[in-house]
């Protein structure tokens, strides 16, 4: 089954790597995709799997606060992070890792390799080695990268992990580049 031109490789990127649109507001690096991340994976031939971006489903685009990009980024990002992890957005957010989670067992039971996941560090969301707390970018995963790393551990799962910096072009391109190598 399967078995025809797709080269049944996926990576999952967080959802502003290909929608610079939907991040908050004054954060944005690239008017649309951050380009030097999706040349090289279309470059290696393998499918992209967009996650949702937590933030917009449970704040909103404005984040719940139109002055947002008034403070300085980890400050702002740290009221996000705030915001995610009460209890109502938890909720939304847990249904969001179930989504991916599903997307993930679907593709590896029909015998596709998921290469990679690649996340935006220092996002309260979405950060794979930083996010930001207490007003400064601090070592841990986001709140939606910690829940899927959770539910993916419950499962045995083990799938690589890069998180980059749009506005280090030059280490996400080796990040990436390792990834898929």
């Amino acid at each position: 089954m399967f078995d025809d031109a797709r080269s049944k490789q996926l990576v999952l990127v967080s959802h502003c790597i290909l929608n610079q649109n939907a991040i908050s507001d004054g954060t944005a690096d690239y008017p649309g995709t951050f380009e030097d991340v999706l040349r090289i994976l279309m470059d290696k031939k393998v499918g992209i799997l967009q996650m949702p971006c937590p933030e917009l489903q449970c704040l909103g685009l404005d984040r719940g606060d139109i002055a947002g990009s008034q403070r300085a980024v980890v400050e702002e990002n740290t009221r996000i992070r705030q915001a995610l992890l009460a209890d109502n957005n938890l909720e939304k957010i847990d249904v969001l890792v179930e989504n991916v989670f599903y997307q993930i067992k679907e593709y590896q039971k029909n015998g596709f390799n998921i290469v990679g996941i690649i996340g935006v560090d220092r996002s309260p969301s979405c950060g794979i080695h930083t996010t930001s707390e207490k007003n400064m970018e601090v070592e841990g995963r986001g709140v939606f990268m910690d829940r899927l790393t959770d539910a993916l551990k419950k499962d045995g799962i083990v799938i690589k992990m890069v998180g980059v910096k749009t506005s280090k072009v030059e280490d996400a391109v080796l990040q990436v580049k390792a990834l898929l190598a």
